[in-house]
């Protein structure tokens, strides 16, 4: 059996993406797999470290405010737009799948496209609830969209075979005790935070995070803390520690990506992040406390309404970007350290949102596309 992936941009595609292919070896020991991405996105990175082979297609967005940079940027989309297709199609040929599976990013459309039309079964993975365009269009030859939010049917068209799946995790995830993960980081303490804004970073968070640094070790809090900045902090988060004197202390990793996250997710006893619907899912899958900031600019406002979901449920503390205060943050942080059995009851409200089936659904999915049935 041989199955084509493709994704890749942010960890909320990719990770997702590895998690299906975890859930197919488990049922197919002898299946083999090829991935499709991007040659200079985290797929790169991400996918070979897994152990998965990848091809490469180049392919960009395009940006919607025509800024100088942003039309360079455009213009070179265009050019990727014209060889894409062709790309894809020598992938796909190339491989012979008996399956191809997108699960978003910029190289899903024209690999999941290129399938389609050389007559490979289809299926796509919808994370969030209100679909992107590439998503809408590929649904229309698609053999099965899998989705995590009901809410998503509404937008495909309504012949598709739509399936609400939940969205996988990977299994590392739930494999360690928060003792063993804080072992491995060399933490003691009372509490260690977790922060991160994502892949390419989060300003706000980025913003604040050097100062609450600062703030807890000066406060004789046993707080450990670890902080995911991201591409857009390379140039900020470091050089705003080293003016605070912080460096080399043994309660504090801060790093551009965190390609141990399911050792973090362990160790941690509260995150600060956004809303995306692969964080929220792995919130649940460990049953992490939480402090959420939904990206204010995310499509119909998505990210808000997937926080909701854990804020209404109290396993999270939801705070609209705009409301954003350190001062807030600080008296949440606060209360939660003296008061331990809050954030434990948070997390295990986080543990029972997650869905237990979503492996055996997926799975079942895809065995009925591979059996044509």
């Amino acid at each position: 059996m041989k199955i084509l992936i493709a994704c890749g941009g942010t960890g909320g595609h990719i990770n997702p993406a590895l998690a299906i292919a975890g859930i197919i070896s488990a049922h197919e020991p002898d299946a083999e797999f090829l991935f499709a991405g991007t040659p200079d996105g985290m797929e790169a990175t991400l996918v070979p470290a897994a152990g998965y082979k990848m091809e490469t297609v180049q392919v960009a967005g395009f940006q919607r405010s025509f800024t100088p940079s942003n039309i360079a940027r455009n213009f070179k989309a265009v050019r990727y737009l014209m060889t894409s297709g062709s790309r894809a199609k020598q992938i796909v040929r190339k491989f012979q799948p008996d399956l191809a599976i997108g699960t978003g990013g910029y190289a899903a459309g024209p690999v999941i496209r290129a399938a389609q039309q050389l007559g490979i079964p289809t299926v796509i993975h919808e994370q969030n609830a209100y679909p992107g365009v590439t998503n809408k269009l590929l649904a229309k030859k698609a053999a099965a969209v899998m989705m995590n939010f009901e809410a998503a049917k509404q937008y495909f068209p309504p012949e598709t075979r739509t399936v609400v799946t939940g969205l996988p995790v990977r299994g590392a995830l739930k494999k360690r005790t928060r003792e063993q993960a804080r072992r491995q980081l060399n933490f003691s303490g009372k509490m260690t935070v977790l922060s991160f804004g994502g892949s390419q970073g989060a300003k706000c968070l980025n913003d604040l995070m050097p100062d609450l640094i600062e703030w807890h070790l000066q406060s004789g809090m046993e707080i450990n803390h670890i902080h995911a900045y991201g591409k857009h902090g390379r140039e900020t988060v470091p050089q705003a520690l080293a003016a605070r004197g912080i460096a080399d202390d043994p309660r504090i990793r801060v790093t551009e990506y965190i390609h141990d996250m399911d050792i973090c997710l362990a160790a941690a006893d509260l995150v600060i992040s956004r809303a995306g619907a692969s964080t929220l899912s792995e919130l649940e899958a460990v049953g992490r406390a939480s402090v959420l900031i939904p990206y204010p600019a995310a499509a119909e406002n998505h990210q808000y309404h997937n926080a909701m979901v854990l804020g209404k449920a109290g396993a999270a503390i939801v705070i609209e970007q705009k409301d954003l205060k350190p001062d807030d943050l600080k008296k949440i942080i606060t209360d939660l350290y003296e008061h331990p059995e809050k954030r434990t009851a948070m997390g295990q409200r986080a543990g029972e949102l997650f869905r237990q089936d979503t492996d055996v659904l997926i799975w079942e999915v895809i065995r009925s596309v591979l059996s044509g049935s």
